[in-house]
């Protein structure tokens, strides 16, 4: 044992031990002060990266596919005829879009448009746990988020994309006002039926511009936003329909509990009655008229048919397309024989002006892309007869029609329109206006050329067997008295069981209308085809005399709309 010096023993000295709640409790205050530095400078790594991102992410530029628009064909009255162009998407003006057709969609999609920053941290919160779980896909993102997906980033689902595309979200929404993002987004989001665009989906599903839309109609086009594959069948699914009418409901309810419409426009609001899908037969025939009316504007514009296609016009033409429609109905049950095909063409243009109003070229343009009014060579027989007398005194191009031996339905009908015209010919045309962009950058100036003299064309009237008393044909074939019309002459080549064709032509200053029949079978060789004998049931001249009554009435029945292009 030591002592201290002084023979008086040390007792050792043993360090009491703190207990572990005590020590924990006395380390707290700096553990925490730790963690909080951590955080704190955890938090400061991730604003000064998410501002250096936000600084460094650009805002692309549209995908070439959602700045491509097609161009579309409207028929003389503004009816929609079809399309042509790799996207049926035509931009319009925001101001082109009515106010309630706006607020439907953001009561659909995103009702805190107006005011958000431009994302949604709930959307991106489930959007970021379904892909790191592997869920579902999930929506509910901002209107500003849904255009830069659509329109600015790719279609790829990662965690890289999803926070691009808030930074680039973010960064519009400060950028752009809102009206310039919600144009954009009307103008890219998909509504099913192939429509990309507003002014698409209007006139994909009830026929009208984006700027007639009414309140139900805009309410409706907006529902379908959600799930457009499915209601694209709206109107011809039962099913569909009425789970889409309850989707039209509620963005109404919607509508009417943010102040967008009114108690009133609610209650009197209505489900639209939607055009049929998919299309009907008429709108496979109608490709007839889109062709010839593609290539005669981009000859027009000067350019190519690949670049009018894609190029964002509007081109009215010439057509009537009710008096088309018409003339499709009345051609469905020619005469018919096993082995034969029958070809039925029908014309009608405005003498003195060459609109041409109505031009059946083919049942299915699907099946046959040829257009018989306008390429077919129809042999003529006794129907130039009448100007042989005056086929000498005929000026160009007259003379050279004249001189044909099987002209085309679309000639005949133009040569008969010279004589309705008292001997003005006026060269066919099928586009009245092309517009780009709201600005008409061509429209038609009829060219009419004198050809014949009045007295000559005169004597080509009364050859044809117009006289001084107007009769016009009835259907099936019987003759009647009409005001105002001339005679109806049925004319071809071949006679009685032999007959090779038929022309049924008529005209007075309103129109000039020609129908034409003739028929061909399989060649010796594969894939050729020769001219064959018209069957004789049902008669061929009472078929093509039906046809062409029928067509006269519905064209010149108190219709004065026939003197001028649309």
């Amino acid at each position: 044992m030591s002592g201290d010096g002084n023979g008086t023993p040390s007792v050792p000295r043993h360090r009491e031990r703190v207990p572990l709640r005590i020590r924990l409790r006395r380390n707290r205050g700096r553990r925490l002060r730790r963690l909080l530095y951590v955080c704190l400078a955890l938090v400061a790594v991730v604003c000064t990266a998410a501002v250096v991102a936000y600084r460094l992410t650009p805002i692309p530029k549209p995908h070439p596919e959602t700045v491509t628009q097609s161009t579309v064909f409207l028929d003389s009255s503004g009816a929609y005829l079809g399309r042509r162009g790799p996207v049926d998407r035509q931009d319009v003006p925001l101001s082109a879009v009515p106010r309630n057709v706006q607020d439907a969609v953001i009561a659909a999609e995103n009702r805190s448009f107006r005011t958000d920053s431009g994302v949604s941290p709930k959307a991106i919160a489930r959007a970021t746990w379904a892909t790191l779980t592997g869920g579902e896909s999930q929506g509910g993102s901002t209107i500003t988020q849904q255009y830069v997906k659509n329109a600015l980033l790719s279609p790829e689902h990662s965690l890289s994309r999803k926070a691009r595309e808030a930074l680039v979200a973010i960064k519009l929404d400060r950028t752009r006002s809102k009206d310039e993002i919600l144009e954009g987004y009307l103008n890219t989001v998909y509504f099913g039926r192939g429509a990309a665009g507003i002014q698409s989906a209007a006139r994909n599903y009830f026929g009208v511009d984006a700027k007639n839309l009414t309140v139900a109609q805009g309410a409706a086009l907006a529902a379908i936003v959600n799930i457009p594959s499915y209601y694209e069948k709206a109107g011809s699914d039962p099913k569909v329909t009425a789970k889409l009418e309850h989707r039209w409901e509620w963005v109404l309810d919607a509508m009417a509990a943010s102040g967008s419409i009114t108690a009133k426009q609610r209650a009197a609001a209505r489900f639209p009655a939607f055009r049929f899908y998919p299309p009907g037969e008429t709108d496979g025939q109608r490709q007839y008229l889109i062709d010839i009316a593609a290539k005669e504007a981009a000859d027009r514009l000067g350019i190519t048919e690949d670049q009018l296609a894609g190029g964002g016009y509007s081109v009215t033409t010439t057509f009537d397309l009710e008096l088309q429609d018409r003339a499709t109905e009345l051609v469905q049950n020619p005469p018919a024989h096993k082995g034969i095909r029958v070809h039925t063409a029908v014309v009608g243009t405005v003498p003195g002006d060459g609109a041409v109003r109505v031009l059946y070229g083919g049942s299915d343009y699907a099946r046959q892309p040829f257009n018989d009014a306008v390429s077919g060579a129809v042999e003529a027989g006794t129907a130039l007869e009448p100007f042989g007398v005056v086929r000498r005194a005929a000026g160009e191009p007259l003379r050279g029609l004249l001189k044909a031996p099987a002209p085309t339905p679309l000639n005949l009908a133009s040569a008969y329109a010279t004589v309705a015209a008292n001997g003005s010919y006026a060269t066919p045309y099928t586009v009245a206006r092309i517009t780009q962009k709201g600005r008409t950058v061509y429209r038609a100036r009829p060219e009419v050329r004198r050809v014949l003299g009045e007295k000559a064309a005169m004597v080509a009237g009364a050859q044809s067997g117009a006289g001084p008393t107007p009769v016009a044909v009835a259907p099936g074939g019987a003759v009647k008295a009409e005001a105002e019309a001339k005679v109806f002459a049925t004319t071809g080549a071949g006679g009685g069981i032999t007959r090779r064709t038929v022309w049924t032509t008529g005209y007075d200053d309103r129109l000039a209308l020609t129908v034409a029949l003739f028929a061909d079978r399989a060649g010796s060789k594969k894939g050729t085809t020769v001219p064959a004998q018209l069957p004789n049931e049902p008669s061929p001249t009472e078929f093509t005399q039906s046809v062409a009554a029928g067509v006269w009435t519905a064209a010149t029945k108190g219709d004065t709309s026939v003197h001028r292009p649309g």
